[in-house]
């Protein structure tokens, strides 16, 4: 098990491992990993299928910009969700994933046969494809787009869990806990301003989590980090969000924002809302959510592994 794992580094605890599935297939990982790091710990790089095509598809990114590890992730009835990003899928003990957009399993999926037709299946083909003769639309060619279109399959269940909302003022908001918004956070807060320091991953940090070996001010990138967090936990008039997605930037700053509450944890219906709704005014916003790096583009760079 984790042959493909470091045997230093990173944001994990190797003292904790945890259990869970990926369809249907029992294997180990550890306290701090996401879905898509334990999966390619334990040397499963083949985790989905593309939508037209039907193409092996891996992991190609390590945040909420991933475009192919997507999952669904049952918590039990009524709990299923899908097209879960692996690479944002914090792993808890009894995960329970599946892969998607495949039939009838991942390695043979008889939508596979869609890359050899892929010559007359071109951009668009459907448009003109589609439209004759007219009787075939009701019959034929609805329900078979219907069954395609989409990845994940929706649960038909009623939703299990509960949420929650929040409206809140501040002087500052800020969008990403990397090293320049923990810097700003520290910066405005000691004029004594209040402040909300919003960001989508488990822990703030940003860069630096994956970076452990560069300097910030002369320091060591995690000790300056976690001394960072320990003088803003510290100040009263510094709240901040972890796991926390900024969705919406409306008139005279006016934010949404989506807090995920409890879908790190195991499920347990003790655990309380799953998720919350902030809607935030503030005085001034300050984005510093980083940059993604666009990947070389070249023939087959799609293919799990590469």
């Amino acid at each position: 098990m984790n042959a493909f794992r470091t045997t230093f580094g990173g944001r994990i605890d190797r003292d904790s491992p945890l259990q869970f599935t990926f369809d249907g297939k029992d294997y180990e990982g550890l306290a701090g990993d996401t879905l898509a790091s334990a999966l390619l710990a334990n040397g499963v790089h083949f985790v989905g299928r593309s939508f037209k095509y039907h193409r092996p598809r891996g992991v190609v990114a390590a945040g909420s910009e991933e475009p192919n590890a997507l999952a669904g992730i049952d918590r039990g009835p009524g709990r299923y969700t899908p097209n879960n990003r692996m690479t944002t899928a914090t792993l808890y003990d009894g995960l329970t994933a599946s892969s998607q957009n495949r039939w009838p399993s991942l390695n043979f999926d008889v939508g596979a046969l869609n890359q050899f037709a892929a010559p007359v299946l071109s951009a668009g083909f459907y448009y003109k494809t589609f439209m004759w003769p007219k009787s075939f639309w009701a019959s034929v060619y609805e329900p078979f787009i219907r069954r395609a279109a989409g990845l994940g399959r929706a649960s038909t269940d009623a939703d299990q869990d509960s949420y929650t909302t929040r409206f809140a003022h501040c002087d500052v908001l800020i969008i990403g806990a990397g090293p320049v918004g923990l810097s700003a956070a520290l910066a405005e807060s000691e004029t004594g301003a209040a402040i909300i320091l919003v960001d989508e991953q488990d822990e703030p940090g940003g860069g630096l989590l994956s970076e452990p070996s560069t300097h910030v001010e002369g320091t060591p990138a995690w000790d300056w980090l976690d001394d960072a967090m320990t003088t803003l936990r510290n100040r009263n008039n510094v709240t901040i969000l972890a796991r926390t997605t900024a969705f919406g930037f409306y008139h005279r700053n006016f934010l949404g924002l989506t807090q995920r509450l409890t879908d790190h944890q195991e499920p347990n219906s003790a655990n309380g809302p799953r998720e919350r709704l902030w809607r935030v005014r503030a005085k001034q916003v300050v984005l510093v959510t980083g940059a993604i790096e666009r990947p070389v583009v070249f023939p087959n760079n799609d293919r799990p592994g590469i």
